[in-house]
């Protein structure tokens, strides 16, 4: 097995995995099963129960903890099962001090779940750090979470900064990666405690599975993590893992693409008159840029940009690449309006107060041809700039309303 001073692209192919023992199989089975016969009474080869351990499983968290630079992975059926953990774990009867501006459903879990267990959350812009200072107080806060850059207005937070506030304080500082991928940037190594992914996105990055994992090296921390996770039972399945695992051999290949992808649809939207305001720390005009140079080897493949409302919503539904979907760091490009998907469960003051408008569209540029995505942001923004006095061509039929189109998102 490759060893922690291999670079990140063998990391990405051969970290956590051995040829299988009995055949050789080059390729990490899918280990499915519920339960393992045992020896004896009391007497096992290392495995009792899949909620406790599943081989496929234990590839996966090695390998993504080699990817962070990471002693220990310990993976979830989500991203938000990750966090829910951590928070019981380290922050049960006390406070987080978290970054205003996440996805939708992390601050949901904050403000609408985590009360109900004694937990007092506080959103802040974590930018500032004087704002950040005061929110955490030394023998109350337990946690301070970021994510950076944040889903969907792309804000970058001095991770080291943060982690001396955190330090001085007495807490942990916890790091969403999602959005950058440890490709483009390594929490753990600028002084967080804990990292946080939903593998679903960029790690799997093939939009065919759902997960998360938290990543950390405290021995202590890690194993009461365990503990938690056995306990209450968000365990991922074998075939997610597996799934997720075949994802990361190819991220040092596509996480290149998505960067390259991401410049060019940024730079697109940035000199297109319909687009009041473009949100990408690549671009030298961003306002946390020089941080984000300085943090991240890459930025990604996450855009958000303002426009009227009218024109965001037929320029979300007026794509033929860049599809309308609710999730984002697949292969495919896709396209959604964060006030009315990914971030309708916040209360509209609050949304507004962070800067998510009706007119705001956050896009995942994908790894297709890039030529191919200007095109279509170009073809759409067109048919939308057209269609003030009338329809610019047949549009999608809307659909009724169903189970899975709540108005307060996934």
């Amino acid at each position: 097995m490759p060893g922690p001073t291999d670079r990140f692209g063998t990391r990405c192919v051969h970290a956590g995995q051995s040829p299988e023992a009995v055949t050789g199989a080059i390729a990490t089975p899918v280990f499915q099963t519920s339960t393992y016969v045992q020896e004896g009474v009391g007497r096992h080869k290392g495995y009792e129960y899949a909620r406790l351990q599943n081989p496929t499983r234990e590839a996966a968290e090695a390998n993504i903890a080699a990817l962070e630079g990471g002693a220990h992975g310990i993976a979830f059926s989500s991203g938000l099962a990750a966090i829910e953990c951590l928070a019981k774990v380290v922050a049960a009867g006390g406070r987080i001090v978290s970054e205003e501006n996440l996805y939708g459903g992390a601050i949901r879990m904050f403000t609408q779940v985590l009360d109900r267990l004694g937990i007092e959350v506080v959103l802040v812009d974590s930018r500032d750090p004087g704002a950040l200072g005061r929110a955490v107080r030394p023998g109350a806060t337990r946690l301070v979470y970021l994510e950076t850059p944040t889903n969907p207005l792309m804000r970058v937070t001095d991770i080291a900064a943060a982690a001396e506030v955190a330090r001085a304080a007495g807490a942990l500082l916890c790091v969403d990666n999602t959005f950058a991928s440890p490709y483009n940037q390594t929490p753990l190594a600028l002084g967080a405690d804990v990292v946080v992914h939903s593998t679903t996105k960029y790690l799997n990055g093939h939009s065919d599975v759902l997960g998360g994992i938290l990543v950390l090296d405290d021995d202590a921390l890690a194993e009461e993590i365990h503990f938690v996770r056995k306990s209450t039972g968000p365990v991922p399945g074998p075939m997610d893992s597996w799934l997720t695992l075949r994802g990361t051999k190819t991220l040092h290949l596509r996480m290149p693409r998505h960067n390259e992808n991401g410049m060019l649809t940024a730079e697109f939207l940035r000199d297109h008159p319909a687009v009041r305001a473009v949100h990408y720390p690549g671009l030298p005009s961003h306002p946390d840029h020089a941080l984000a140079a300085r943090q991240m080897s890459g930025f990604s493949g996450m855009v958000s940009a303002e426009l009227a409302p009218d024109d965001a919503k037929r320029l979300a539904e007026g794509t033929r690449i860049f599809r309308l979907a609710e999730s984002l760091g697949g292969v495919e490009s896709m396209v959604c309006i964060p006030s009315l998907m990914t971030h309708a469960s916040v209360p509209e003051p609050d949304r507004r107060r962070m800067g998510i408008t009706d007119g705001l569209v956050r896009f995942s540029a994908g790894i297709e041809d890039g030529a191919d995505l200007i095109e279509d942001l170009d073809r759409a923004l067109r048919a939308g700039h057209t269609r003030k006095d009338g329809p610019a061509g047949p549009r999608r039929p809307a659909r009724p309303p169903t189970a899975q189109t709540r108005k307060d998102g996934p």
